[in-house]
């Protein structure tokens, strides 16, 4: 399993690249004609083409690994499938059809037939009874369903408590482990896109494998919506939790670094390569640039308003001295009047003479 994550984070790193510059030129192989010049590299009609041929190319990486990690999950298949049973076989059920399966299998009918037994068919007859006696009992059964044929190799387990307990020592540090690597790697500045939607994911990943460990039956959506589709339409088997839950790590695993690598294409143009909290600061700026230079143009006008306002009076110092005069009180008046407190103050005093004048007195109406 770890051999597989390494292949695949290796796969990520440097597949969708090359892929993308293979199809890029069997694009341009198929598309341009002879004697036409291709797009040369750094040009922006190059870049959009690589951008999209990118995209394309990780979405379709992304949908096969999805399909590895199912293909994976039927390759080990359940001891279910393995004996032949449904998920709602009883003890009965389970216990007839081991009868059954043991009188092919078992290693003395083997020898008794004339053939050979080497190693594997002992194996697969001893991996029946495990699967036989993991089902029939009740507490095993339980665990086996949510956390997989790990349950086996557990000691000191009998209740469902006891294989609860020993399930959450094993999710906990998982899950803490994951969240103390998406925040080293944040700090490092990587997996900066979307970065809020990564930690909601694994909080709901989190909260659903609790909750489908603990609780008494299926999921919901996995046992009326997602396995009865799966039964009905294809041919593909149910899926136990434990599967799902297997599913749902590595897809959550593929989708980060699938997204990492998409992410930033979708931005525009003049903000790839740039952080989230770097683009937002340099869109502020240009509306901060872009406001003051309205402000200079208004400026201006207003300026050259006065200038053609003030035409008639030039040569005339006197009255520009006089309308300077009277325009500077008139600012100076207005503005004061303008002001809240002042206006406030006023309303104070009004109100105060109006209910302190004598009766006849002026102004107390």
């Amino acid at each position: 399993m770890a051999g597989n994550n390494i292949l695949s984070l290796l796969g990520w790193s440097f597949l969708p690249n090359l892929v993308t510059g293979w199809v890029q030129s069997i694009y341009y192989g198929l598309t341009i004609r002879a004697g036409d010049r291709k797009p040369a590299p750094g040009t922006p009609r190059y870049a959009e083409h690589r951008r999209r041929i990118h995209i394309l190319v990780v979405s379709l990486y992304l949908l096969y690994t999805i399909y590895e990690a199912d293909y994976e999950l039927r390759r080990a298949s359940s001891y279910y499938a393995d004996l032949g049973v449904p998920f709602s076989a009883t003890e009965r059920d389970i216990k007839s059809r081991f009868r059954r399966l043991a009188a092919l299998h078992h290693p003395d009918k083997l020898m008794g037939s004339g053939g050979g037994l080497d190693s594997t068919d002992a194996d697969y007859f001893m991996h029946l009874k495990t699967a036989s006696d993991t089902l029939v009992d009740p507490a095993r059964r339980f665990a086996y369903e949510r956390f997989g044929p790990d349950i086996v190799n557990w000691k000191h387990c009998v209740t469902v408590s006891d294989y609860v307990v020993r399930g959450t020592q094993v999710l906990i540090p998982y899950y803490g482990f994951a969240a103390v690597a998406m925040y080293v790697l944040g700090l490092l500045g990587y997996l900066d896109w979307g970065r809020y939607w990564r930690w909601l994911t694994l909080v709901v990943l989190c909260v659903f494998e609790l909750h489908t460990v603990t609780r008494p039956s299926f999921p919901r959506f996995l046992e009326h919506v997602v396995n009865p589709i799966l039964t009905r339409f294809t041919s593909h088997p149910p899926y136990l939790p434990f599967q799902a839950i297997s599913l749902a790590r590595k897809l959550s695993i593929t989708l980060y670094i699938a997204f990492s690598q998409i992410g930033p294409l979708l931005q525009p143009p003049d903000q790839r390569g740039m952080k989230p909290g770097e683009a937002s600061e340099k869109q502020l700026l240009q509306n901060l640039d872009r406001l003051e230079q309205t402000a200079r143009s208004m400026d201006v006008d207003a300026t050259r308003l006065m200038e053609l306002e003030m035409s008639p009076f030039t040569g005339d110092p006197e009255v520009i001295n006089s309308m300077r005069s009277k325009l500077k009180e008139w600012l100076v008046q207005n503005t004061i009047r303008a002001d809240p407190m002042v206006k406030d103050a006023l309303g104070r005093s009004f109100q105060k003479r109006r209910v302190d004048a004598p009766a006849g007195a002026k102004g107390n109406r």
